[in-house]
């Protein structure tokens, strides 16, 4: 589990702090493990069903330490010694690191997949938010500039930045309907943004996008289309036709392109996530 990163640390607990609610049935939640450490004294530890039953039961000691608790595995703490020293600690994949510890929306699934194919390089995240892709590609080894017009998520962008001591981030606050993109980058994203721009503004945009990437560079687009058979429900101000993200990248190697259907976060009058398709691309500018 040497891929795990610790994402909280609780306080060392004696008998008579225990919390009550870990002596009780309990899991842990999804995508979190748990690791409880004996100091002193000795556990005694249940692995359980949902149902409450007991598949297992352990005793644990400084020589003898529990191994991690799987995600939604249920257990509880039986019983302790009177001298016991215990303290639990919370572990996480990388990719789930700042939505377990920030409660942030985790980094988009394109973006981890290019990550695994791109060398870390000069990055720019246009209309980069609360900073999920970010803080990923961060985490990747990518010296990352994130673009966003909204104070509110930029300052709370920066202030997990600062908590966590990150020196490879630079935030500048933009609004994407009227910039002009300096310098040349590796690596340029673009994810679940361009709906929300005005239609105007687009192909521009993307001009600008391709002339700033290096050669040898990526360009990453996923953006909300408008489709017969998944006709848009929101009033987005653009939207891509079939085959219009493609069109614009004529020239480059396309690494991959989709229209695949897709959810938001939002949800319908009836509770459901909202369907649509969207245009994803990543592609290669020639060198």
């Amino acid at each position: 589990m040497s891929e795990l990163i610790c994402y909280k640390t609780l306080p060392v607990w004696h008998k008579e702090t225990l919390p009550a609610a870990f002596q009780q049935q309990h899991n842990t939640r999804e995508g979190s493990w748990a690791q409880l450490t004996v100091l002193r004294g000795t556990l005694n530890f249940s692995l359980m069903t949902a149902a409450g039953e007991i598949t297992e039961t352990f005793t644990f000691t400084p020589d003898n330490q529990p191994p991690r608790i799987a995600p939604q595995q249920w257990h509880r703490i039986d019983s302790v010694s009177e001298d016991v020293e215990c303290q639990l600690a919370f572990y996480c994949t990388a990719e789930q690191y700042y939505s377990q510890k920030y409660q942030l929306t985790p980094p988009h699934s394109e973006v981890i997949e290019a990550a695994g194919k791109i060398p870390p390089g000069r990055v720019l995240d246009l209309g980069c938010g609360n900073g999920r892709n970010v803080l990923y590609l961060d985490q990747k080894g990518f010296s990352v500039e994130g673009w966003d017009k909204s104070t509110e998520s930029l300052n709370q962008l920066q202030g997990i930045i600062t908590a966590e001591k990150r020196e490879n981030i630079t935030l500048v606050q933009k609004d994407l309907n009227g910039v002009t993109l300096a310098g040349q980058y590796d690596f340029i994203l673009s994810t679940v943004v361009m709906m929300f721009l005005q239609p105007d503004t687009i192909p521009a945009l993307i001009k600008q996008m391709q002339d700033a990437t290096r050669p040898g560079g990526y360009n990453l687009i996923v953006a909300a289309m408008n489709t017969p058979d998944y006709p848009c429900p929101l009033p987005f101000p653009f939207t891509f036709r079939p085959g219009e993200l493609l069109d614009n990248y004529t020239g480059w190697e396309i690494v991959k392109y989709n229209e695949n259907p897709g959810a938001l976060h939002k949800v319908d009058a009836q509770g459901n996530p909202i369907k649509l398709r969207f245009a994803t691309l990543l592609a290669k500018k020639k060198a």
